[in-house]
């Protein structure tokens, strides 16, 4: 096992200097970004890497298939970690677009290599690499979203229903900025077909030049130039669509400038790691086994412990690595309980205040007696309409019209008391309300103002809501939204009567 090593240190001077031949030495000059012509620099571009037994040289030039067909062929290691390398920005950004969240981000980076660890014997030889960790990303992206969907969703309707009818009529005519094509910037690359995908994720995901974006896939460079520039216009008219106006050229300049960010430090080394671990206790032992039959009996007991040592640490990454995702799951248990928790005293400190806002008004109320008379006067009126009426129908139906009034009217001096959803409440629901209320008593009104706030929220949060969400459903191909402005034009205002 150690000959290749020494015969690469014995030729290392001559390698050196044919390296030098390559690079004769010249003056540095800055060069433009991505489109100058890069006809003068050699065609390959080596790098000396250290390795367990003497150094090795990595191809800096290969192309993604050529690192992995190394990789399938001769379980080259450096190989798989260069093409992470390459492509993690793109996977993590990508992922971290869609769930908002690193830890859950870097999760869905290390599954994305581990799929490509698995099938890279599998991609066909036109396949393009980028795309193909793009799309795979969405998928798994969009696999984790659906899981927390519901949950987030119950948990963002309280605290977003003000917001969304805040901004939804802003009309500031703002110019968009990044978050706004952020959110709506994979819904977009989606929509694109996969040869206009693959040139916007060349061109501007990872800042190739035309020639590159050409050679990729396998158009000149004036045809790239013309698909990526079609590519751009049907980005631009989604998000026009989407309410968000702006031209080609500062879309560009912000997709080139924000798509791709970089990746937390370590997690390609630890990528790797994970993805490599098990191809690599299978490639020491066939290689091992293969070159013991001419081995002396010594040979064979240094092979024999190394593969032990080996494959033990292996095995011993491997556990730690489960070891460590069963804490992490027990973690995320024992914070849904406390989380939960937390809801529920911030709701009974809610409820807690508004109690006390409430008998502080009453307080000042008693104490100004400024409606007093008012209110003494309409209950008279009340009185009169229930002598006057003969009829037991029509005095029912007066004294129910009365008392609606007198609601109503008492409602309206107690602005605190109202919330929004009260505008949907029917003619009926105040007569129900209405007739079975006490407006007599201070007790018996403040009743009658939470049952007609708890029907309002029940038509609310059970017709309007489960009616919006079910036509979102219906034209989204049952994905749930990610924010509830989305739902505002599926809302049906509830007919009166």
């Amino acid at each position: 096992m150690e000959q290749p090593a020494k015969k690469f240190n014995d030729s290392s001077s001559a390698q050196e200097g044919r390296l030098a031949s390559l690079f004769p030495p010249r003056r540095r000059k800055k060069r433009e970004f991505q489109d100058e012509d890069d006809d003068e620099l050699p065609k390959n571009i080596f790098c000396r890497i250290p390795a367990g037994s003497g150094d090795t040289l990595l191809n800096m030039s290969e192309t993604d298939l050529e690192l992995l067909q190394r990789h399938t062929r001769d379980h080259a290691e450096d190989a798989f970690a260069e093409i992470v390398r390459r492509h993690l920005d793109l996977v993590f950004s990508a992922a971290l677009r869609q769930v908002r969240s690193p830890q859950l981000a870097e999760e869905i980076a290390q599954s994305v290599f581990s799929d490509l660890a698995r099938d890279a014997g599998k991609l066909k030889s036109d396949t393009v690499l980028t795309a193909w960790l793009y799309a795979v990303t969405r998928r798994t992206a969009i696999d984790a979203i659906r899981k927390e969907s519901r949950r987030q969703l119950r948990e963002q309707i309280a605290v977003e229903m003000n917001n969304m009818n805040a901004t939804a009529d802003s009309g500031t005519g703002v110019p968009p900025v990044w978050t706004d094509i952020e959110h709506h910037l994979d819904e977009a690359m989606q929509a694109l077909d996969d040869t206009d995908r693959s040139a916007i994720l060349l061109r501007y995901f990872e800042n190739k030049n035309l020639r590159e974006v050409g050679e990729s896939l396998q158009i000149s460079d004036d045809a790239a130039q013309k698909r990526v520039s079609r590519a751009v216009e049907k980005l631009r008219e989604f998000f026009s669509k989407q309410k968000i106006t702006i031209g080609a050229s500062g879309l560009v300049v912000l997709i080139s400038a924000n798509a791709v960010q970089s990746a937390p430090v370590g997690l390609a080394v630890a990528i790797s790691a994970a993805a490599l671990v098990g191809t690599t206790i299978v490639a020491t032992t066939t290689a091992t086994t293969i070159k013991t039959i001419a081995m002396t009996t010594l040979q064979k007991t240094l092979v024999t412990a190394t593969v032990a040592i080996l494959a033990g640490a292996g095995i011993y990454e491997a556990r730690q690595a489960a070891k460590l995702r069963e804490q992490n799951q027990t973690l995320q248990q024992t914070q849904a309980p406390l989380a939960e928790q937390n809801q529920q005293l911030q709701r009974e400190r809610d409820d807690a205040t508004n109690r006390l806002t409430d008998l502080l008004a009453e307080n000042l109320r008693l104490k100004s007696n400024l409606n007093l008379n008012e209110l003494l006067k309409l209950r008279g009126e009340v009185a009169v309409l229930q002598n006057a009426a003969n009829d037991p129908t029509e005095k029912a139906v007066k004294t129910v019209a009365a008392k609606v009034k007198l609601l109503r009217q008492l409602l309206e001096q107690r602005p605190d008391k109202t919330i929004p959803e009260l505008q949907f409440l029917t003619d009926k629901v105040w007569a129900n309300v209405a007739w079975n209320a006490d407006l007599e008593t201070e007790d018996g009104i403040r009743v009658a103002f939470s049952n007609l706030r708890g029907e309002a929220e029940n038509i609310f949060l059970n017709e309007m809501m489960k009616a919006a969400i079910k036509k979102y459903l219906a034209a989204n191909n049952d994905i749930l939204p990610a924010n509830l402005s989305e739902l505002k034009s599926y809302f049906n205002t509830p007919h009166h009567g």
